[in-house]
């Protein structure tokens, strides 16, 4: 059986940061199976040499195997080694648009589930420089999900002035933007949306199901009507693995 992982290599160089290390090292091993380094049904190197490698512990590299063997990539087998079962998924994209006509669209397949619902609500965490605070705020928080998997977990605020004249059944099938878009008479003269990228928590690596410490991407929205009020400020947080971002640079 071919070694997955016989070629000859540097040292890894982990992180100095908050991030466990066999968290690095299990989203380090999880990229060379989802690139074809490590191949399905192939022998990846011992523990010993991926200690060797990474320049870690014995027990720091069966920590980060274990997560793998939990996700179903590996399975380890006593005297015979350590083999690659599965890749991850390559195909279930999610792209984040980045044009107004682009936000409204619903993604293809995508289910929504609305797992909270709280009314007059005042966001913590709103970009004043903007526009006006309505004076409360439904606030939303949803999963959104294809093919039974999740891929962004959103926290929906939407002037409460307004959110009494939306369908309820568009609040599990139509995007944020699209929610406010098409209340009769609200007119958007402002929109804004931000991009950042950061680490999976304890709460998103559960209602996301990506591992603790993964990346994902952060993705505030806002919707400011002709009277300067944001009638809508949605926080979305994307899976790392499963969100793309397509810009066109020439027209």
């Amino acid at each position: 059986m071919q070694n997955a992982g016989s070629k000859s290599r540097t040292a890894v160089a982990l992180r100095k940061s908050a991030v466990a290390r066999y968290l690095q090292l299990a989203a380090l091993f999880r990229r060379r199976i989802e690139t074809g380094e490590w191949v399905v049904d192939a022998r990846i190197p011992t523990v010993e040499e991926l200690a060797k490698e990474c320049g870690v512990a014995n027990m720091t590299i069966r920590q980060a195997l274990g997560i793998l063997e939990q996700e179903g990539l590996i399975e380890r087998f006593r005297a015979k080694g350590t083999f690659v079962r599965k890749s991850n998924r390559h195909d279930l994209w999610c792209e984040v648009q980045t044009d107004w006509s682009g936000l409204l669209m619903s993604r293809d397949n995508a289910q929504i589930e609305v797992i909270s619902s709280e009314n007059s609500v005042i966001p913590s965490d709103h970009p004043t420089e903007v526009g006006d605070l309505a004076p409360g705020y439904l606030h939303l928080r949803r999963v959104h999900r294809r093919d039974n998997e999740a891929f962004l977990l959103a926290d929906v605020y939407i002037d409460e002035r307004i959110s009494a004249k939306i369908d309820e059944k568009d609040l599990t099938s139509k995007t944020s933007m699209r929610l406010i878009a098409d209340v009769p008479g609200i007119n958007i003269v402002d929109a804004r949306q931000v991009l950042t990228i950061g680490l999976a928590d304890p709460e998103i690596s559960e209602l996301l199901g990506v591992p603790l410490g993964d990346p994902v991407a952060y993705v505030k929205r806002v919707a400011v009507a002709e009277d300067g009020t944001m009638v809508l400020i949605a926080n979305g947080i994307y899976r790392g693995d499963m969100v793309r971002i397509d810009i066109k640079l020439l027209t």
